[in-house]
């Protein structure tokens, strides 16, 4: 398979879909990558790093878009990522759609089959891909928390996989609360689960909510690593294994922890959650693979 790894162009995004060691992985598995220009580089990874793995680099993500098969992400696809999707091509990475109408319908015209790391589920029950995530955005929310008391400015989560996030705390809360009192959403990927709550930037992650409180945008980890699970002796391989043998269909077919990842596939909502959230008429993934 041609696995494509662009650049995050997410505000202030820094993680990468792949690491040299999971290129190395990979190309030893008989696929290719194309690596654009940078794509590691605020994290210390350099296009020699990939190359030495056995990657190529690419000046920009057209190059990438235009050649890849499937395209490897950390981030859900930013605008004018989404217009360079074609028909069946691959998207593995985080999507969190419920949330985001715009996204969900660019996705949906650019025809491509769409996995979302958040919604494959493990041999074990869970979601392993989320896990890790989740975690380290619980220990960031306390630090993020922290910080922004220091500076006298003035959690809780919940995950229903796919779904808007319930909304546990309401703005009558939000009111009773102490002056200078900090609230960490970190649930906002899926709207969040506080009833003022909207995403922000963490170049300027605060805002007030209501008349007392200080509402903060939980962020998830910048961490190098692939949090991808492509090995093929794994037993939920990713989509590079699924679609190896006898096609993507077949493999997402005999593998329900990673159709349980298929969100939007071929022009047609997959993920019932998703469907529900936005309106859209949920297709079984059965029914759209064939």
């Amino acid at each position: 398979m041609r696995i494509g790894l662009p650049k995050e162009i997410k505000n202030q995004e820094y993680r990468v879909g792949l690491t040299p060691a999971s290129v190395r992985e990979l190309c030893a598995h008989g696929h290719s990558v194309l690596v654009q220009s940078g794509a590691g580089a605020a994290i210390g990874l350099s296009d020699a790093l990939y190359q030495s793995a056995g990657a190529t680099v690419a000046a920009d993500a057209a190059e990438v878009f235009a050649w890849a098969e499937m395209i490897v992400k950390a981030k859900e696809p930013q605008h004018q990522e989404c217009a360079m999707l074609r028909p069946g091509q691959i998207l593995y990475t985080y999507l969190h759609l419920a949330p985001d109408p715009e996204q969900t319908q660019a996705l949906i015209k650019s025809g491509a089959v769409c996995i979302a790391y958040e919604t494959i589920t493990g041999p074990g029950g869970g979601l392993p891909l989320l896990a890790p995530m989740s975690e380290v955005a619980g220990r960031m929310a306390v630090q993020a928390g922290a910080a922004h008391l220091e500076k006298s400015k003035g959690g809780m989560g919940v995950l229903i996989p796919s779904a808007a996030t319930p909304k546990l705390v309401t703005r009558q809360m939000l009111v009773r609360m102490k002056a200078g009192a900090v609230m960490v959403d970190v649930a906002i990927d899926q709207s969040g689960c506080f009833e003022t709550s909207h995403a922000t930037t963490l170049a300027d992650p605060t805002f007030f909510g209501g008349r007392r409180g200080a509402l903060l945008r939980g962020q998830h980890a910048r961490r190098r690593g692939a949090h991808l699970h492509l090995r093929p002796q794994q037993r939920h391989p990713g989509p590079c294994r699924a679609a190896g043998g006898q096609g993507l269909a077949t493999g997402l077919r005999d593998n329900p922890h990673l159709k349980a990842g298929l969100n939007v596939a071929l022009g047609q909502v997959t993920q019932e959650a998703v469907a529900q959230a936005l309106g859209y008429a949920y297709v079984p993934a059965e029914r759209v693979l064939g």
